[in-house]
């Protein structure tokens, strides 16, 4: 089971979301021609979230059984890197990466799962560089997350990551021939994405949790927002060097509900900077409970990890 392997089904997947209020859950069915539809979105406010006990109950109650399964990651329990890619046969790569790995990790290489995902070059540049992703968690990380759903009877077929779920998002919102940065802030911080041609090319974590973006104390939120733009333009100002053959459009902003975050980044970003909603990209009509903004932030990366695509596999 890869990191982020996508499904050549054609049916929707189901999201298990473990956080640390409870489990948050949701399911989307891809149509064509028209937005993917969330066919179920859930909030359990089970404590532990990761009880045998809970996940049981929640496998019975959906019948989880009959659908194929995947869950995220949280902070902390997984690195993304970006590494130069070994000029290695496909079926090679993997075990090439991993001696690239040995002084990058917190870890022993040796007790690393790892996954990769490639970025796309410039076709027309005469010297290209060859760059990739590598996801990479402790074994005993993914073995615990494999059993504890395993024991619940879910049939969980993938463990991915935000970056991932956030990818899925911004493709169906990137505008024809452009590339298009994405902002979300959820327990763990923010994250930043670039994609162009529904390919992942940039992720940034900024260390501004979503409670610190809702204080209320506007001297403090003032400085959140000054610490997120400054971010935000080295982390751009990086992305042009790196692939200038890539014209990103503007800036979405996922929702957070953190009043007065737009318009000052509006202000002091050279890139246009819009608000989006769950609705821009998914047919709500089943849960319309997610028009507030506050079940919107909730369930933005799950929704985006059950955005499974047709892919080959890693």
């Amino acid at each position: 089971m890869g990191f982020f392997s996508k499904s050549k089904k054609k049916e929707g997947w189901l999201t298990i979301n473990l956080l640390a209020d409870g489990i948050c859950v949701g399911a989307v069915r891809r149509v064509s021609e028209a937005k993917p539809v969330v066919e179920l979105a859930q909030f359990y406010p089970l404590q532990p979230s990761d009880s045998p006990e809970a996940l049981d109950k929640l496998a019975r109650e959906l019948r989880a059984g009959s659908f194929r399964c995947g869950t995220l990651l949280n902070g902390g329990e997984y690195q993304l890197l970006a590494v130069e890619a070994p000029n290695v046969p496909r079926e090679e790569l993997k075990t090439a990466v991993r001696w690239r790995l040995k002084d990058m990790l917190d870890f022993h290489v040796d007790d690393a799962a790892i996954d990769v995902l490639e970025i796309p070059v410039d076709k027309s540049a005469v010297q290209r560089a060859n760059t990739m992703f590598v996801v990479a968690a402790r074994n005993s990380v993914v073995k615990e997350r494999q059993e504890l759903f395993g024991a619940a009877k879910f049939r969980l077929r993938v463990i991915d990551i935000p970056e991932l779920a956030q990818r899925n998002i911004s493709a169906l919102l990137e505008p024809q021939g452009r590339g298009l940065a994405m902002l979300s802030f959820g327990a763990d911080g923010g994250l930043l994405t670039v994609t162009y041609n529904a390919e992942l090319y940039l992720a940034r974590h900024i260390d501004v949790t979503l409670a610190q973006l809702l204080e209320p104390d506007s001297d403090k939120q003032q400085v959140c927002f000054e610490k997120i733009a400054l971010e935000l333009q080295r982390s751009m100002d990086h992305f042009d060097r790196q692939f200038h053959f890539i014209s990103v459009s503007k800036l979405l902003l996922a929702p957070s509900g953190a009043p007065g975050l737009h318009e000052y980044l509006a202000s002091n970003l050279y890139l246009p900077v819009e608000a989006m909603e769950l609705s821009d990209v998914f047919d709500l009509a089943n849960t319309p409970e997610l028009a507030e903004v506050e079940q919107q932030r909730r369930y933005f990366l799950t929704l985006g990890a059950a955005l499974r695509y047709e892919e080959s596999s890693l």
